[in-house]
């Protein structure tokens, strides 16, 4: 007798960003988490990009048209309990993508904003930081700015506690619900220290630093972490806690691939 098929009923969470065609960062590693946390995962993709551990070989940016329809696909069927942004490249996606979040009403929505890179080298232009700021942090209930991100954001450098607390406050001007200033740039004992604003609670998020060069990814991962947790109902500040323990029990089991700073495992506990 053939097995009756049943329905389970899950969360799901939506990805807005770029391939990387290594798997470690982008869409791939924001699915690989949101599957580790018994999250369906849906996506938009915004760019293809050729690369690997040792970099980027090229990139094809996609329509706006193309962008708004995977995500009115997904909106008009399966819906999305939370939404994360990764790479969004360029003011007309930009714009697209936050049309498309107000005139859909969808789940919570955590923004990376994915303009400098954790070296410090510049990934959108002006105009694109512009229409970030403008259109997308205002819809954000957790953004994700790391350290040149924030610098960029609130116009000022970050060298202690208090410029991180003082640049979370700026951010949180933009609008964005809460922010958190990444500090995995940072350097010395700020190195893995965090700072969590929502405009009441001023929040300092330490866990132990992991010493690896194999981060490729974190950012990503980190965000769609956060994006996991709200579409399984979690409050936004436990969410963001719980994300960077994933992250941080995560960087402690990186991967034997390439050969140059590679990604870490999203599965560690289910390793042999």
């Amino acid at each position: 007798m053939a097995a009756m098929e049943t329905s389970k009923s899950v969360a799901t969470a939506l990805t807005i960003a770029g391939s990387d065609s290594g798997g470690g960062a982008g869409i791939q590693a924001d699915l690989s988490t949101f599957a580790f946390h018994r999250v369906h995962g849906t996506s938009a993709l915004t760019a293809i990009t050729a690369q690997n551990t040792q970099g980027v070989t090229r990139v094809d940016v996609l329509p706006p048209e193309a962008v708004a329809a995977q995500i009115d696909a997904v909106a008009s069927d399966i819906g999305a309990g939370a939404v994360k942004t990764g790479m969004l490249v360029n003011p007309a996606i930009i714009t697209t993508v936050a049309q498309r979040l107000r005139a859909l009403g969808l789940g919570p929505l955590v923004v990376d904003p994915v303009m400098v890179s954790r070296t410090g080298a510049r990934l959108i232009d002006d105009a694109a930081v512009g229409a970030l700021k403008e259109l997308l942090l205002p819809l954000a209930t957790v953004a994700t700015p790391n350290r040149h991100e924030a610098e960029l954001l609130a116009g000022m450098q970050l060298e202690t506690l208090e410029d991180m607390k003082e640049a979370a406050r700026r951010v949180h001007r933009l609008g964005p619900r809460a922010v958190l200033v990444k500090g995995g740039g940072m350097t010395g004992a700020l190195r893995g220290t965090d700072v969590w604003f929502d405009g009441e609670r001023m929040e300092t998020l330490h866990l132990r630093a992991v010493d690896t060069r194999n981060t490729h990814g974190t950012g990503c991962t980190l965000s769609a972490a956060i994006a996991a947790h709200l579409a399984l109902g979690l409050p936004p500040l436990e969410a963001t806690r719980r994300a960077k323990d994933y992250v941080t029990a995560a960087l402690e089991h990186p991967l034997a691939l390439g050969r140059g700073p590679g990604p870490f495992s999203h599965f560690f506990p289910l390793e042999g």
